[in-house]
C-alpha cells in the first residue's frame, strides 16, 4: 500500500481511500497571467508521477486541477496591456496546456475554471456569514479564524503563534490580522459578479474549497500542491470547510520547490526561468528524469549541469531501447500485466516497495539504471534471453514513471547517411581526427551520434 507524508499529521502514513479502488485527488493549478516557470513544471510532473503510479498499481484516479482565471495578477496585467482579463487568461492558459503536453503530463480528469463556480462560491459565503463565522466590511467579506476549530493544523502552529507573525495593514477593517477575504468588493474597471454584498469577486482561498468539494465530494482522498501553498492557502481552504461543516481532504501532500542558490524560483525574486524556454532547449523527458532523481519533498536546483546530467542518463535509457528495439507499448503495461510482459516479479516487487515508501523515485530510478547496466552486461556476454527480459523490465517500469523510452529510429536523409559511411570508413582506417570531424558536423545538424559494434548509428534527441 502506498504511504505518503501527510502534511497535517507530519508523518508518513498509508493512503487510506474513501472508496476502495478509486482515488480522488485535487491539485492546485495555475493562475494564468504569465508564462509558467520551471517550478510549475515540477509541480505538474510530481503529481503526474503520483497519478501514473496509482494507475500502474491498478487504481482508478479522478484528478482535478483547477485553472484560476480571475485574480488580481490577471486584472493588473490586463489593465497594463489594455486588454480584457479574460483575454489574458485565455492566452496564458493555452501556453500552460502546451507546456503540460510537451512534458508528457496527463491532462487532469477535470480542469475547472474558477469563473464557472462563482455562484456556488457566493452560496458558501452566505452560509458562512449566516453562521457568524464571516463578517462584512467596506471592502469585502472576511472569515474570522477565531471561529475555526484547529486553525493552524497544516502549519503546525496555534493561533497565538500565527497571530504573533501577522499584522493588519493601515486602513484595513479586519478584526484579526489572520482573517482572510472571502469576497472582494469591486473596484472601478474590474470584472464583477453579483452578490448580497454588492458586485465583486471571490477570494482565491474560496475558489479551491468550492471546486474540490463540488467535483470530488466530501472527504476526498488527497489534496496536493507546492509546499509554499501550505500556509495560508491550504490552511484557509481547510478553514472554510471546517466552519461549513464539510469533511475535507483526508490526506495532504506537498512537494518541494525549485531553487536557484538558496532561494525558491519566483518571478518576483528575479530568478524566473520559463518552462517554455526550458522545453525549447531540452528534451522534456530529461526534465522529468531530473525531477524523478530528487525526492518530491526535497528542493531541486535546475541548472545547465543538472540538466546535462539528466540528458546523459536519458541517452543511456534510449540506447537500451534501441539496442533491444523495445516497443513503445511497454510503457503502458500495468503492474498486473507486468509478469505476462516478461517483467521479473522480484524486480517488480522491489520497484513497488520503493515507490510505496513515500514515492521514493530516486531509489526507483537508481534501480532502473542498475537494470540497464545488467541488461547490457548480459547482452555483451551473449545471454540474450536474460538481457531482453531485463531491458523489457526497464521499459515497463520507466513507463510507470511516465518516462517513455525512445526506441524508434529517425529517418536518415541521404546526405547524413553519406557522412555516416564516410565516418565508418575513417574509423576503419583509424583516422580518428576525420571521424571526430564528421561527428561534430552531424551533431551540429541535430543528430546524436552513437558508436556501436555495427558502426555509427544516428538518432534524433528523444528518438
Amino acid at each position: 500500500m502506498l504511504r505518503l507524508y501527510d502534511t497535517a499529521s507530519g508523518t508518513v502514513t498509508p493512503l487510506q481511500l474513501r472508496d476502495p479502488g478509486d482515488v480522488s485527488m485535487y491539485v492546485c493549478g495555475l493562475t494564468v497571467y504569465d508564462v509558467p516557470h520551471i517550478g510549475h513544471g515540477r509541480a505538474a510532473l510530481v503529481f503526474d508521477v503520483l497519478r501514473r503510479y496509482l494507475e500502474f498499481s491498478g487504481l482508478r484516479v479522478r484528478h482535478v486541477s483547477n485553472v484560476t482565471d480571475i485574480d488580481d495578477k490577471i486584472i493588473n496585467r490586463a489593465a497594463t496591456e489594455g486588454r480584457a482579463p479574460e483575454e489574458v487568461a485565455e492566452q496564458y492558459e493555452e501556453v500552460w496546456w502546451q507546456a503540460v503536453d510537451a512534458l508528457g503530463v496527463l491532462r487532469p480528469t477535470d480542469a475547472p475554471h474558477a469563473t464557472a463556480f462563482v455562484e456556488k462560491m457566493v452560496a458558501l459565503i452566505e452560509e458562512l456569514v449566516r453562521s457568524g463565522a464571516a463578517y462584512e466590511t467596506s471592502d469585502g467579506v472576511y472569515l474570522s479564524v477565531e471561529k475555526v476549530d484547529g486553525y493552524g493544523l497544516l502549519a503546525h502552529q496555534g493561533l497565538d503563534s500565527l497571530r504573533a507573525g501577522a499584522r493588519v495593514e493601515v486602513g484595513e477593517e479586519k478584526r484579526s490580522p489572520l482573517d482572510f477575504v472571502l469576497w472582494k468588493k469591486a473596484k472601478p474597471g474590474e470584472p464583477t459578479w453579483g452578490s448580497p454584498w454588492g458586485p465583486g469577486r471571490p477570494g482565491w482561498h474560496t475558489e479551491c474549497v468550492v471546486m474540490s468539494l463540488e467535483l470530488l465530494g466530501d472527504g476526498f482522498d488527497l489534496h496536493g500542491g507546492g509546499i509554499d501553498l501550505v500556509f495560508p492557502h491550504h490552511e484557509n481552504e481547510r478553514a472554510q470547510a471546517v466552519v461549513w461543516g464539510r469533511p475535507f481532504a483526508r490526506h495532504w501532500a506537498h512537494h518541494g520547490l525549485v531553487t536557484v542558490g538558496d532561494e525558491k524560483m519566483a518571478k518576483s525574486l528575479g530568478n524566473y526561468t520559463t518552462l517554455t524556454d526550458l522545453l525549447a532547449n531540452t528534451d522534456p523527458r530529461a526534465y522529468r528524469l531530473l525531477v524523478l532523481r530528487a525526492h518530491y519533498r526535497s528542493p531541486i536546483e535546475v541548472t545547465a549541469a543538472t540538466l546535462a546530467d539528466a540528458e546523459e542518463g536519458l541517452a543511456r535509457l534510449d540506447a537500451l531501447a534501441r539496442r533491444f528495439e523495445l516497443a513503445p507499448t511497454l510503457a503502458a503495461v500495468t503492474a498486473a500485466e507486468a509478469p505476462g510482459a516478461g517483467v521479473d516479479p522480484v524486480v517488480l516487487a522491489a520497484f513497488t516497495a520503493r515507490m510505496d515508501d513515500d514515492l521514493d523515485t530516486p531509489a526507483a530510478v537508481a534501480g532502473l539504471f542498475d537494470l540497464v547496466r545488467r541488461a547490457n552486461t548480459a547482452a555483451d556476454a551473449g545471454r540474450e534471453d536474460v538481457a531482453r527480459a531485463l531491458a523489457t523490465t526497464v521499459a515497463v517500469l520507466a513507463g510507470a514513471l511516465g518516462l517513455e523510452l525512445g526506441s524508434g529510429r529517425a529517418e536518415i536523409d541521404e546526405a547524413s547517411a553519406a557522412l555516416v559511411r564516410q565516418r565508418d570508413h575513417a574509423r576503419a582506417g583509424r583516422d580518428w581526427a576525420r571521424a571526430d570531424e564528421i561527428r561534430e558536423r552531424l551533431e551540429a545538424e541535430g543528430w546524436t551520434v552513437e558508436d556501436t559494434s555495427e558502426g555509427t548509428r544516428l538518432h534524433r534527441r528523444g528518438g
